[in-house]
């Protein structure tokens, strides 16, 4: 028998898990990941060096951990993309509860490698990180409750996902971690809109996230140091973000050359927060353009095919993990143009950092496995599924 499904790809039952899988799982997309991920070691060979040299390490040591994370990275990709929706939902469920226990013991057994926030868990080898895992197993679990919500005797989860965010955003402050709470806050309000939430509700939200955002500039020096530079008509020419902005504007259309770039030398996290900035000044305006096309790509077409999808849980979790991808490189390149106050945000795919680039690899996985065409059914055989 064959099917149809979002009127597009034939799909053969019976047929063997990977040429079905390649059959029917956005191809585009993957190549998009696989040049996101290129360009990152590329732009480590660039940055990464003055970092080793700096710590006494060989000068493509932090080069060869970001090829391993990131094959690693899309290892979990592809194997999330062959597991069905319900699979990713029971997998994904499972594992919010692991890394939530995880983000609630840091206090007790995690680390802050002398950055002032206790974020991290050292296991010797590497670190691990679990925000980075939380956010997208934090959707999958937002978006199973309110899904179940709108079956017919079906718990509160619109409630129950609120105060559940509200817990691990205080967690997050208390590390503190304002940028990871603010992308819980958003993923949570995405799959809330996209489940026709009262507009009401969102504003209170985000008002209590206003008056959040008010005690955090008069508590934390730190916060209000950041904010007050990002509002300054002048900038500080010892910061990061003003040597990131020189290294932008030097870049110019074409850039000064590979190995040219000297922002790398005056940037502790070229490597990281502020990877495009080594783009921009060694590649130009080309491969910048060409990063931000890869990341629209991405986010578009995750957006574009779930529109065609029914199924309330898939349509839910696929929106807030395609919402937090572009969310997270949007606010890394924005810090970068100073389009956005300074907070330490991984590029997806492109800077380095093993926890983010195999967390970032899993919820890419899932965002292909709820995009992948499948026979979708009659409305009608819908409906009258849910009313029963």
């Amino acid at each position: 028998m064959t099917e149809m499904a979002h009127g597009t790809v034939l799909v053969q039952s019976g047929e063997a898990i990977l040429p079905r899988w390649w059959r029917t799982v956005d191809r585009v997309t993957i190549a998009c990941i696989f040049a996101l991920f290129l360009v990152g070691l590329l732009l480590g060979f660039a940055a990464s060096p003055p970092l080793a040299a700096r710590n006494g390490h060989d000068p493509f040591h932090y080069v060869n951990r970001q090829a391993f994370f990131g094959i690693m990275a899309l290892i979990a990709m592809i194997f999330t993309s062959m597991l069905s929706p319900t699979q990713v939902r029971r997998l994904g469920v499972l594992g919010f509860f692991g890394a939530f226990a995880a983000l609630a013991l840091l206090p007790v057994f995690g680390t802050d490698f002398g950055q002032g926030a206790t974020r991290w868990y050292s296991l010797g080898f590497a670190s691990l990180q679990p925000a980075e895992f939380l956010k997208p197993v934090f959707v999958i679990f937002t978006a199973w409750m309110i899904a179940a919500s709108q079956e017919i005797n079906g718990p509160p989860g619109k409630t129950l996902s609120l105060i559940v965010m509200m817990i691990i955003v205080g967690f997050l402050v208390t590390q503190p971690d304002y940028g990871q709470g603010a992308l819980i806050l958003f993923a949570w309000s995405v799959i809330y809109f996209v489940a026709g939430a009262p507009m009401l509700v969102l504003g209170l939200v985000f008002v209590l996230v206003a008056m959040g955002g008010v005690f955090a500039y008069s508590s934390s020096e730190h916060v209000a140091r950041r904010i007050d530079g990002f509002l300054s008509a002048e900038v500080d020419p010892n910061t990061q973000l003003a040597y990131a902005a020189n290294a932008i504007r030097e870049g110019g259309f074409f850039g000064a050359g590979l190995g040219e770039g000297a922002v790398k030398w005056t940037l502790p996290d070229a490597h990281t927060d502020f990877i495009i900035a080594v783009a921009a000044e060694e590649y130009g305006l080309v491969l910048v353009l060409a990063i931000i096309a890869l990341f629209a790509t991405i986010a578009l077409r995750g957006f574009f095919r779930l529109m065609r999808e029914r199924d309330p849980f898939i349509r839910l979790a696929g929106a807030g993990i395609a919402s937090l991808f572009a969310l997270q490189s949007i606010i890394n390149m924005g810090v970068a143009v100073r389009l956005l106050p300074a907070k330490g945000m991984t590029l997806p795919f492109v800077s380095y950092g093993g926890s983010s680039l195999i967390a970032t690899g899993i919820a890419v996985g899932m965002l292909l496995s709820f995009t992948r065409t499948r026979p979708q059914g009659e409305i009608g055989d819908i409906l009258l599924n849910r009313s029963r």
